[in-house]
């Protein structure tokens, strides 16, 4: 898969701002360093689509970008302990409101650094997704800041801490590229399940019409 276009839509901070479109959304998450900004640069081929910062904590909004085939949402960051309370409420609020009530939402790619375990709330989300039955992938960042014959090590690590199994997890690396085709190739995945379903769901529709025509 080739994304070809990528722009920037719009930013929400509530409800009322959500982005509609016939197109199906992908969400990216993670904690506020885990490099979301620099992830969505890579797989749009594009250097500064998503604005990154030194400043953890900056990406208080949704994110809306048109990729072509699919809108990417780009949900605020969490965990900045600089952050006052009362804003990481409201982002959680956010984010919680906007995957139970999202109905193009096609998948949530949960991010996570590859240097260091799950942190506790990397873990609340991924049970929260879990138990709301929202699917998701993980994506494992910064594969470049640690050495290479260690990926895989570190992969079952987070694997074993997340209870999933080791090849659901891909590493990728901003920087280099590296992993960068099998997101790609997962995104194209997933859209090509979500057009089989849709195609399936019409063909019912077409069933149950002539089925009823002919009593």
């Amino acid at each position: 898969m080739i994304i070809k276009k990528a722009e920037f839509i719009k930013s929400a901070s509530g409800s009322s701002g959500f982005y509609c479109s016939q197109l199906g959304q992908l969400a990216v998450a993670g904690k506020s360093n885990v490099g979301k900004s620099s992830f969505i640069n890579m797989i749009a081929n594009r250097r500064n689509l998503a604005r990154t910062s030194n400043t953890p904590g900056r990406t208080r909004l949704i994110n809306y970008f048109d990729m072509g085939s699919f809108i990417l949402t780009d949900l605020p960051g969490y965990g900045f302990a600089k952050v006052c309370k009362e804003d990481k409420e409201k982002w959680g609020g956010l984010i919680e409101t906007y995957l139970t009530s999202e109905p193009s939402l096609l998948r949530v790619i949960l991010l996570l650094d590859i240097r260091h375990p799950p942190t506790q709330q990397d873990k609340q989300l991924a049970d929260y997704l879990y138990k709301k039955t929202i699917p998701f992938n993980l994506v494992a960042t910064k594969a470049d800041k640690i050495n290479r014959n260690d990926i895989k090590k570190r992969l079952m690590e987070i694997a074993a801490d997340l209870n999933v199994g080791y090849d659901n997890i891909i590493a990728t690396s901003a920087e280099t590229g590296y992993g960068k085709e099998q997101v790609l190739n997962l995104i194209e995945t997933i859209l090509k399940s979500a057009s089989d379903k849709d195609t399936e769901k019409v063909e019912a529709i077409k069933l149950k019409i002539s089925e009823e025509n002919n009593q």
